[in-house]
């Protein structure tokens, strides 16, 4: 009798286990793979034109993209959860779009918004990923724990404003310890400062129209003209790359929020949300 029911157990946890795959759900992962690798054999022959001219912070910079592109496959398989194709896809198309075409291929100066669109989708898609988790544990029966709505749309903003703040330290510390400019400098015509002001007062005096810079060596040489203005280091665009991830982290937590009180209704967000593999369980002995 033992035997018995240890055999029809396991074929019982067997069978549930299986899992269909639909006809569409198999042209679904076709397109992820397709992107997938062809967004990889783009990084790769980058990488080798990059090597060929001798540009070896590129060829980091593509060997560094070709693992970032693994990151869904090791986050799947490490956490148990399962991307959804079209989030999938839109995080390989992100990664591209930052490294290669933002900073080999200069997207970031040849088009004037390209930094922007890409921190606003930071913050939209860091939000998706945080209300992700927390849905997750408020639909896991070994979690003692359930937020609200409210609470929940909070802890994804959260979470989102967090990333965008830990990429602009990493953005810093690249360019302060590494020359390069991933701050990318602007050109401004006014700023205000306490430091010019000649009775060293806490007032900030505010030089307006200017026209051209121009920076001297100790030897009095001048090193370059700045037309157009005066070269701001890095600060506007830090804090414009922090206002538009505020912008796409609040407008998911406010969906997120609408879709927890009414998942029918705003259903569409779920190709945003990872979701958990059904995992098999450890095979019981029966008495």
């Amino acid at each position: 009798m033992r035997m018995g029911k240890e055999q029809s157990l396991t074929k019982s946890i067997r069978k549930n286990n299986k899992r269909k795959i639909s006809p569409k759900t198999k042209e679904k992962r076709k397109l992820n793979i397709t992107v997938y690798f062809l967004l990889r054999g783009f990084v790769i022959f980058s990488m080798i034109v990059q090597g060929l001219n001798g540009n070896w912070n590129n060829v980091a910079l593509c060997v560094l993209t070709l693992i970032l592109f693994t990151l869904p496959t090791i986050i799947s398989k490490s956490f148990h959860i399962t991307f959804p194709e079209p989030l999938e896809i839109i995080v390989y198309l992100f990664i591209f779009s930052a490294a290669i075409l933002g900073e080999i291929q200069n997207f970031y100066g040849l088009f004037e918004h390209w930094d922007t669109i890409l921190h606003t989708l930071n913050g939209f898609l860091c939000a998706a990923i945080g209300f992700s988790l927390v849905d997750l544990l408020n639909n896991n029966d070994d979690v003692q724990i359930h937020m609200s709505p409210a609470f929940a749309a909070l802890v994804a903003f959260s979470f989102s404003m967090t990333v965008g703040v830990m990429w602009e330290f990493a953005e810093f510390s690249v360019d302060h310890y590494l020359e390069k400019d991933m701050q990318k400098d602007r050109i401004v015509d006014h700023f205000q400062s306490v430091k010019i002001n000649p009775e060293e007062e806490n007032v900030p005096i505010i030089v307006e129209n200017i026209d051209r810079t121009e920076i001297y060596a100790d030897h009095g040489e001048t090193i370059i003209e700045i037309e157009g203005g005066y070269l701001d280091i890095g600060l506007n665009d830090t804090m414009k790359d922090l206002i538009v991830n505020f912008l796409g982290a609040f407008i998911f937590s406010i969906i997120g929020y609408l879709y927890v009180k009414n998942r029918e209704g705003f259903k569409f967000i779920e190709f945003f949300f990872p979701r958990r593999t059904e995992t098999p369980k450890k095979e019981q002995t029966v008495g």
